[in-house]
């Protein structure tokens, strides 16, 4: 391989890995919620008027869950020296996952106050599904991108 073939195959390379780091790094929870919400307005027939009552009440349910969230992720960062460490962590765990549970409940009570409750039930499937899509393509290199699930009803 002569000098000119082989600094042009660590140029591609370069840029190749330039542009993976790009893309890793250009996720947008904007983004991420305005596809989202997209994706459940259309999986769920919400008509504006449903969009417009619907979406603050869900924003509103997913920052608590997200605060939720942050305190698992600082709480599970390194894992405790003893066993009685090892303990708290499990109990806070669980406390965490009722609480998000609890959340969760008293949303979709609110949920069910403004929307049928065939609309709510399609909005927790296409959320669900929006998220198993996500978490799929992740996997595949795609972290941006969704394609949209398959399959009716949940799949748990």
């Amino acid at each position: 391989m002569n000098n000119k073939t082989l600094s042009i195959l660590l140029l591609t390379i370069a840029l190749s890995i330039s542009t993976f780091a790009q893309d890793f790094q250009r996720f947008s929870p904007e983004r991420f919620e305005a596809n989202l919400q997209e994706y459940i307005t259309k999986e769920a027939n919400l008509t504006p008027q449903e969009v417009a009552k619907f979406f603050p009440i869900y924003k509103e349910m997913r920052a608590k869950q997200r605060n939720i969230f942050t305190k698992q992720r600082q709480q599970g960062i390194i894992k405790p020296q003893d066993e009685a460490g090892c303990m708290k962590a499990i109990k806070d765990h669980d406390a965490f996952d009722l609480e998000l549970k609890r959340i969760q409940q008293s949303y979709h009570e609110k949920f069910l106050e403004i929307l049928p409750a065939s609309k709510v039930y399609d909005i927790l499937v296409a959320e669900d599904r929006f998220h198993r899509g996500i978490m799929k393509n992740w996997g595949r290199g795609q972290r941006h991108q969704h394609q949209q699930p398959q399959g009716q009803g949940w799949q748990r």
